[in-house]
C-alpha cells in the first residue's frame, strides 16, 4: 500500500490533489488508518490513470465521476478507447504539424500556399476530435452512431464535407473585421453549426462548450492562434450570440 506522499510522487500528481480527489469522492483511498492516513493499492492506481485520461481528453471532473461511477465502466475497454483516441490524436497533430511547415515557408516567401491549405487539419481531422471527445462528454451512443455514419460516407463524400469545413472556418475568419453580432459572422457559425452534423448534431449547450474548447483547450488554441491570435475568442463570441438568438 502506498501513502499519499508516496502515490503522489508515482503518479506525479500533488498530495493535495489526492485529497480533494477523496473529498469529493472521485479517488478514495483503499485503507484509512486509526491515525486518519490514507493508503492507496492497485484499484487506486488504475483508476487515478483513469481520470489523469480523461483530464488529458479536456473533460471535467464531475463528468469523468459520472462515467467512472457507470454500472457498465469496464476498465481495459476504457483503456482500448483511450489507445484509439490517442493514435487519432498523434496521426491529428502529424498533420497539422506539416500545416505549420508550409504555412512558415509561405510566410517565408519560399512556398505557395492556397486558401484551403491554411485549413488544413481543421476539417476532418478536427472533427472527428471533437466527436470522440463529445462520445466521452454526451451520450456516447449517439455519437458513436455519427462516427459510424461518418465511416460509410464514400471518399469523394468526404473530401467535399472536409472543404465545406474549410469553407465554415475561412468565412468565420472573414467576418471578423465585422464583428461577432455581423450577419457574416452568424451566417459563417450557422454554416459551422451545419458542417458538424456530419458527425453529430449539438445542443446548443454543447455548441457553446465547442467553441469555449476552442479557448480553453491549449490544442485548440494553438491552431486557431497561427491563423489569427483572436480567431478562438471571436469564434466564442459569435457562437454565444448566435444560441441566445435561438
Amino acid at each position: 500500500m502506498l501513502t499519499v506522499k508516496q502515490f503522489a510522487e508515482i503518479a506525479g500528481v500533488t498530495a493535495r490533489t489526492l485529497r480533494y480527489y477523496d473529498r469529493i469522492d472521485l479517488l478514495k483511498p483503499e485503507q484509512v488508518g486509526q491515525n486518519g492516513y490514507r493508503y492507496y493499492g492497485e484499484g487506486s492506481i488504475l483508476r487515478l490513470q483513469q481520470i489523469l485520461l480523461y483530464r488529458e481528453l479536456g473533460l471535467p471532473l464531475e463528468e469523468i465521476q459520472h462515467i467512472l461511477q457507470r454500472p457498465d465502466f469496464d476498465v481495459l475497454a476504457a483503456l482500448q478507447r483511450h489507445q484509439e483516441q490517442l493514435r487519432g490524436k498523434i496521426k491529428r497533430m502529424e498533420q497539422l504539424v506539416a500545416t505549420v511547415e508550409t504555412t512558415i515557408s509561405y510566410l517565408k516567401g519560399t512556398q505557395i500556399m492556397s486558401k484551403q491549405q491554411f485549413f488544413e487539419g481543421f476539417s476532418e481531422a478536427q472533427q472527428v476530435e471533437y466527436a470522440r471527445e463529445a462520445e466521452q462528454m454526451y451520450d456516447p451512443e449517439t455519437v458513436r452512431a455519427s462516427m459510424k455514419k461518418w465511416k460509410h460516407y464514400s471518399q469523394a463524400e468526404k473530401e467535399r464535407i472536409g472543404l465545406e469545413g474549410e469553407a465554415a472556418y475561412a468565412a468565420l475568419l472573414a467576418a471578423m473585421p465585422k464583428g461577432a453580432a455581423s450577419p457574416e459572422a452568424q451566417a459563417a457559425v450557422e454554416s459551422w453549426r451545419k458542417h458538424l452534423e456530419y458527425f453529430w448534431t449539438p445542443r446548443p449547450e454543447q455548441l457553446l462548450g465547442l467553441a469555449e474548447g476552442c479557448n480553453s483547450d491549449p490544442r485548440f488554441k494553438e491552431k486557431f492562434d497561427k491563423i489569427h491570435p483572436d480567431l478562438a475568442k471571436f469564434i466564442r463570441e459569435a457562437v454565444e450570440i448566435y444560441v441566445k438568438g435561438r
